[in-house]
């Protein structure tokens, strides 16, 4: 018995020795872009320039021990150089005009408006973690832990969805990336937001129509949209087919953090009825990728149950059921997720997602195409089984007593905080 003690005592001190050299490795928080086929930076006017070569980050680069630690991940995908286009905020879209900063805990962000009245957003393809390193990682000099884990995210995941949801009918944001550098435009935030990587993508919520959907007074987010529930009451309803499929859709592309706030919903009319049609915004957690012997602990459904790595297949649908599924499909058939399912099957069959990667630069797809497609191909066979088992958990979990995230400050009726169609019951 003392030896098997001292067996696994041997084995706790290896896996916090290697953890701690693993974590060591850098004390970086955060980095920015680096350019390859420019010298002396500060004497060029990158306006003048259509295109550069440039890796997003080097910040992820790891060597045997964090590989094996802290997993393989997207490690190389950061570090390619890439060659991106040149973003000068006077001329793209016809002129952008610099509103406001974005919240977000790891993006930066800035709102802009365009000349004929579209708004944008510029979100920083390189995260900053820092809010959401715990003080005790802090104490314990494990906080590369935490920021690590931004290797887990494809940097390009955003493009290949949208080009994925274009084939698959699903509305999308249609996100492009531009290296952004110091210019007049961004006023007040050059310095902060001034050469670097971002990704540029309508916003979810606009006073115009940037889809191509009929009939669109607006686009709102979905706390507005429970107040227009609060108003019009039967007379709204949300396109629960248009939902279901693009719920199933981001079980298909891995993208497990969908709350609430990572919608905008367009508002149709419809004679005397008005329709609100879902928009999937912010995919950075499209195809996470996570291995290694930390990250695959962390991971773990007992542990960490809606952080769920892209695999082959998936693991653990509770942890991707969200209170938004609960408060919007519950009560739905199980018929029409399976419809979806088979329509999405449909659409995206193996031809179809081999030409979605087009949208990739030559260097990711030699990178991750094959392994991304062939995961993409396995969950859609089994797409149909996902769908009735995402069904099953909905209708097994009771209706809402609080708040969706995003919501809690609005002063809405009991009814209309347990779901979205109770309200037309008051």
């Amino acid at each position: 018995m003392k030896k098997i003690l001292l067996a696994i005592l041997v084995i706790v001190i290896a896996f916090i020795a290697l953890t701690y050299f693993s974590a060591r490795s850098t004390d970086k928080n955060f980095e920015t872009c680096t350019i390859k086929n420019l010298d002396d930076l500060d004497k060029l006017d990158l306006k003048k320039h259509d295109s550069v070569l440039v890796a997003l980050s080097t910040l992820y680069e790891g060597n045997f021990l964090k590989n094996m630690m802290q997993g393989e991940n997207y490690r190389k995908t950061w570090a390619v150089p890439v060659k991106l286009p040149v973003a000068n905020l006077d001329t793209l879209k016809g002129g952008l005009e610099v509103i406001k900063k974005g919240g977000g805990k790891q993006t930066h962000s800035l709102k802009l408006l365009s000349k004929d009245g579209i708004m944008y957003t510029l979100r920083s393809v390189n995260k900053d973690p820092k809010k959401l390193i715990p003080d005790v990682a802090k104490d314990l000099y494990l906080e590369n832990i935490i920021v690590d884990g931004i290797s887990g995210q494809h940097p390009y995941g955003a493009i290949l969805a949208a080009s994925l949801a274009n084939i698959a009918e699903v509305p999308h944001t249609s996100p492009k990336m531009y290296f952004v550098p110091k210019q007049n435009a961004l006023k007040k935030y050059n310095d902060k937001f001034g050469d670097r990587i971002y990704l540029l993508e309508f916003e979810t919520e606009s006073k115009k129509n940037w889809t191509p959907l009929p009939n669109i007074s607006g686009i709102v987010e979905t706390d507005k949209l429970q107040e227009l529930k609060s108003t019009l009451k039967n007379r709204l309803h949300i396109d629960k087919a248009a939902l279901i499929r693009a719920r199933l859709f981001d079980l298909l592309i891995g993208d497990w953090d969908r709350h609430a706030e990572q919608w905008g919903w367009a508002i149709q009319k419809n004679g005397e009825k008005t329709i609100a049609i879902p928009i999937p915004g912010d995919r950075d957690n499209a195809f996470f990728k996570l291995d290694g012997i930390i990250p695959e602990i962390v991971t773990n459904k007992n542990i960490e149950p809606l952080v769920r790595p892209f695999e082959m297949d998936i693991d653990y649908m509770p942890g991707l059921v969200y209170p938004f599924d609960i408060y919007f499909l519950k009560g739905a058939s199980e018929e029409l997720f399976v419809k979806e399912a088979e329509n999405l099957q449909s659409l995206l069959n193996n031809r179809s997602i081999d030409e979605a990667f087009k949208v990739w630069p030559k260097e990711i797809s030699a990178l991750d195409q094959e392994e991304i497609a062939d995961k993409l191909k396995n969950r859609r066979v089994n797409l149909v089984k996902y769908a009735r088992e995402f069904h099953e958990i909905i209708e097994e979990q009771p209706y809402l007593t609080a708040a969706l995230k995003g919501s809690e400050k609005l002063e809405i009726s009991e009814s209309l905080i347990k779901c979205f169609e109770c309200a037309a019951e008051e």
